[in-house]
């Protein structure tokens, strides 16, 4: 089942058990896949939004509101920071189980040694294919300093 047909799924579940606060933040996920539809339209790309850019909108508000829930939490805004928490697991449901720190080294040195890199002029290459076979799975913010030790 496709990205889309889960959250559409998920929204009706959520619509008939009267989940107010589960609901709304799938209609923000909705309305953000949305807008990426209509931005690409604008681009002149038909066919709209895959898996894999889902995936990355959905990786890009998960961020956003730990950025949020630490500013509110700096804030004294406990009640908002633990709004976003919760907002955050309900989008990490739709997400693929995130690899942790051994996961996230043998990943990338596999990667290395496929595209053969060799030296930090790689490091592109390198990150090009890690994020298109592992994206939603690991923090590339990470993942790039991670990347530099190996190649520098």
């Amino acid at each position: 089942m496709d990205m889309r047909s889960r959250l559409t799924t998920s929204m009706k579940e959520a619509m008939k058990a009267k989940e107010a606060e589960r609901l709304s933040t799938l209609r923000l996920i909705n309305a953000a896949i949305k807008d990426r539809d209509i931005a690409m339209r604008g681009e002149g790309k038909d066919g709209g939004v895959g898996d894999d850019e889902v995936l990355g909108i959905l990786g890009k508000m998960v961020k956003q509101r730990q950025e949020s829930a630490r500013a509110y939490e700096e804030g004294g805004r406990l009640e908002l920071a633990e709004k976003e928490r919760s907002e955050i697991a309900i989008i990490e449901e739709f997400l693929p189980r995130q690899l942790d720190e051994s996961e996230t080294e043998k990943a990338v040195e596999k990667v290395i040694s496929e595209v053969g890199a060799e030296s930090i002029r790689d490091m592109g290459k390198v990150m090009g294919a890690l994020k298109s076979k592992y994206t939603g799975q690991m923090d590339f913010g990470r993942v790039g300093p991670m990347v530099k030790d190996k190649l520098g």
